[in-house]
């Protein structure tokens, strides 16, 4: 199996996967490719599809690889799904969504403490969703369920990591104003809300 080929088979694998997939799932297709080898195989994909000017490229998203559009392109494409696109987070739901993220594993009743407000019906609809998970139980008196941010999450975001998040400030800083519940949490909804923007204003346009 040559080069040019072990490529073609990823390319095909990678295009054909209906979520970002790995590169241990991918060498288990292709038991001849190790995940190393499909890692540097992507990166010479990329690089084709770079030098021959494509509209495209491999990109890195919840721990795995899918095709994605380039973002120049972006203005086009969301005329071609407009009304398509998928529902919105409410204020309330990306509020809880980012202090989850910040600051997990973290309970429900932190949660409530830090927005103020009670956020149980919220937090089911994260739950159902599936953008959150449960991560196991908190050892204060109770043991109340603890949440995490799922792979879902960053697909819904388009990350690979939780880290690619965007910030408003270091997140030390931010977390050093934890006392100041209001603040911190008008703060970290700024993170996720520039994510969710983009719909909402496409949706504002006039065609």
């Amino acid at each position: 199996m040559d080069s040019d080929f072990q490529k073609q088979i990823v390319e095909a694998i990678i295009f054909a996967s209906d979520e970002p997939i790995s590169e241990k799932k991918i060498s288990n297709y292709v038991e001849a490719l190790t995940p190393t080898r499909i890692k540097e195989i992507v990166e010479e994909i990329n690089s084709e599809y770079q030098s021959g000017k494509r509209a495209f490229y491999v990109s890195r998203v919840a721990g795995g690889y899918q095709i994605t559009a380039r973002k120049e392109f972006a203005p086009w494409i969301k005329k071609m799904f407009k009304g398509r696109s998928k529902p919105r987070l409410s204020q309330a739901a990306l509020e809880s969504l980012a202090i989850i993220a910040f600051r997990q594993p973290i309970s429900r009743t932190e949660v409530d403490a830090i927005r103020g407000v009670h956020s149980g019906g919220v937090i089911k609809n994260l739950l159902e969703r599936s953008l959150i998970s449960i991560a196991g139980r908190s050892e204060e008196v109770g043991k109340p369920l603890l949440y995490a941010t799922s792979k879902e999450f960053l697909r819904y975001f388009g990350i690979n990591d939780i880290s690619e998040l965007p910030r408003p400030r270091e997140i030390e800083e931010i977390m050093g104003k934890l006392e100041k519940s209001e603040e911190f949490s008008e703060q970290i909804i700024e993170a996720l809300t520039e994510l969710n923007n983009e719909e909402e204003n496409e949706e504002n346009e006039t065609p």
